[in-house]
C-alpha cells in the first residue's frame, strides 16, 4: 500500500481542507503516516499570509526531499495560489494545486509518477465561481469537527493577500451543509465548528436569498448534534438574528472571534477596516448586555504602516478597557503583492517587537482576568484529548479546562467546577 504524508500550515481552513484531501487519498486506498517518516507522497498545504509562512513551507519542501528523494512532492495551498512559479521551481517539487481542484489531487500526483514531469494545475482563482464541494470521506477525531461553508474574499483589507491567494466569494449549498452536518454527526463528533475565509460573507453570492444565520440554523436541525461553534467573523456582520439563536438554544457555542486589528481609527482606515473603534466597542456591548457569559476573542495587529506611538498607545487604552477573552497579537508582516507593502510610514522591526511585546503582555492580562471571573463555577466541559494523566476540553464560551485523565473519558459532555488556573486554562473537578 502506498504511504502518503500531510503538513499544513496557517489558519483552521487549511487545516480542514488537508483533512479533506487525506480522505481522497485514503479512498484510493493510500495509507496516511507522519510527515517526519519516509513516504511516497507528500502533501504540503501552503499559507501565503506572511512570508514567514512561505519561507516555511520551502523549508517543508526541501525536508520532504530530503526524506524521500524519490517521493512526489505535491505543494497546494495559498503559495502555490499566488506563487505558482516560484513553487515550481524549488527543486522537488512534482505537483502544484492551489486553492482549487483539490478534489483532483490524487489524479495529478499519479500523473506526475506515470510520467516523471511536473504537472503545474494551477489557474486563474478569480473565475471561480461555484464553491468546491467535495465530500469529508475520513474524519480524524471523534470530538470536534470543521465544516467548511464558505470561500473566497472581497474585504481587500490593505495588508492581506487572501482575497488575491482564495478568489471571490462562493458558498456551499444548505443541502450539501446539511448532509455534511449529518454524517458528521453519525460519524460521532460532539461539535461541529463553521468556518471559511469569509463566513460572514455566506450566501451573497446566491443574490442575498440566504445568509449565515440560515447555514446556522440547517446545522442546528441535527438534533444529535450536541454543539456547533462558529468561526472568525467581522464585527459588521454579525447580525442580530444570531445572537437570538445564541441566546435561544444552547447548543450554538457563547463565543465568538471578532477580528479588531488595531484600536486607532487612522488606522483601521488604513487598513481598509469597515468599522471605528466606537462602532466595534458599541457592538461588544450590545452583545454582552444580552448574553453575559460570552466569550470574545480578537486579533491585533501591531507596527502598521504609518503607525505612530500615539496611535499605538490609543490601542492599548481600548484593548485594556475592552472584556476580551483571549486577543491574538501579530507584528505587521509587509507582503509584497497588498497595497500596505508601498505604503510610507513602514515601522522598523525593533518598534514592531517592541509593540508586540507591550500588547502580549495586556493580551496575557485580559485572559487571567477573564480565567478569574470563573473560578468557583461550574460549566459543562466538551473533552477532547488525553495526554498522560491529565484530558482537556472546552467549555461552551471556550474557555479550556483540564481535569485527570482518569475521571472522564475523550468526547463526553461532562458539568465541572472550576477550581484553580492552570496552564493556559483551568483545572476543574468533576460535579456532582
Amino acid at each position: 500500500m502506498p504511504r502518503v504524508a500531510f503538513t499544513t500550515l496557517g489558519c483552521k481552513v487549511n487545516q480542514f481542507e488537508t483533512e479533506i484531501m487525506e480522505g481522497l487519498f485514503k479512498q484510493r486506498h493510500y495509507e496516511v503516516g507522519p510527515f517526519d517518516q519516509p513516504a511516497d507522497v507528500y502533501v504540503i498545504n501552503t499559507c501565503s499570509v506572511t512570508h514567514l509562512g512561505e519561507r516555511k513551507s520551502r523549508q517543508l519542501i526541501r525536508r520532504a526531499a530530503r526524506l524521500n528523494a524519490d517521493a512526489v512532492i505535491a505543494v497546494t495551498g495559498c503559495y502555490a495560489q499566488v506563487s505558482p512559479e516560484q513553487v515550481e521551481n524549488i527543486p522537488g517539487v512534482n505537483v502544484i494545486v492551489g486553492t482549487k481542484d483539490r478534489d483532483k489531487i490524487v489524479d495529478l500526483v499519479e500523473q506526475a509518477a506515470f510520467s516523471h514531469k511536473k504537472v503545474n494545475a494551477v489557474t486563474d482563482i478569480m473565475k471561480m465561481q461555484e464553491f468546491e464541494d467535495i465530500p469529508l470521506f475520513a474524519a480524524p477525531g471523534r470530538t470536534r469537527a470543521f465544516l467548511k461553508i464558505q470561500e473566497g474574499c472581497t474585504n481587500y483589507c490593505t495588508y492581506c493577500i487572501i482575497p488575491y491567494a482564495r478568489g471571490p466569494l462562493r458558498s456551499r449549498p444548505l443541502g450539501s451543509i446539511a448532509g455534511e452536518a449529518r454524517k458528521l454527526v453519525k460519524a460521532g463528533f460532539k461539535e461541529i465548528v463553521l468556518t471559511g475565509i469569509h463566513l460572514g460573507a455566506y450566501g451573497r453570492d446566491f443574490s442575498g436569498s440566504v445568509n449565515l444565520v440560515d447555514a446556522v440554523k440547517t446545522v442546528l436541525a441535527v438534533k444529535e448534534l450536541q454543539r456547533l461553534r462558529l468561526g472568525s467573523l467581522e464585527s459588521v456582520e454579525v447580525a442580530d438574528e444570531l445572537i437570538d439563536l445564541m441566546q435561544q438554544d444552547g447548543r450554538l457555542c457563547r463565543h465568538l472571534h471578532l477580528p479588531l486589528q488595531a484600536g486607532d481609527n487612522q488606522v483601521l482606515a488604513a487598513m481598509n477596516r469597515h468599522y471605528t473603534v466606537a462602532e466595534f466597542e458599541a457592538l461588544m456591548e450590545a452583545i454582552m448586555n444580552r448574553i453575559p457569559d460570552i466569550a470574545i476573542s480578537t486579533d491585533i495587529i501591531v507596527g502598521f504602516p504609518g503607525e505612530t506611538e500615539k496611535m499605538f498607545a490609543n490601542g492599548l487604552q481600548v484593548i485594556d478597557r475592552l472584556p476580551f477573552s483571549r486577543i491574538h497579537v501579530f507584528p505587521y508582516s509587509r507582503r509584497s503583492g497588498t497595497p500596505a507593502a508601498a505604503f510610507a510610514g513602514q515601522v522598523s522591526e525593533e518598534q514592531k517587537k517592541q509593540r508586540a511585546a507591550a500588547m502580549s503582555k495586556l493580551a496575557e492580562k485580559k485572559s487571567l482576568q477573564y480565567k478569574q471571573a470563573y473560578l468557583g463555577r461550574t460549566m459543562e466541559v466538551l473533552f477532547e484529548s488525553a495526554d498522560g494523566a491529565a484530558i482537556d476540553g472546552l467549555t461552551v464560551n471556550y474557555l479550556r479546562v483540564y481535569t485527570s485523565a482518569a475521571a472522564v473519558g475523550e468526547g463526553k459532555l461532562q458539568p465541572m467546577r472550576l477550581d484553580r488556573l492552570y496552564l493556559d486554562g483551568i483545572w476543574g473537578t468533576v460535579a456532582d
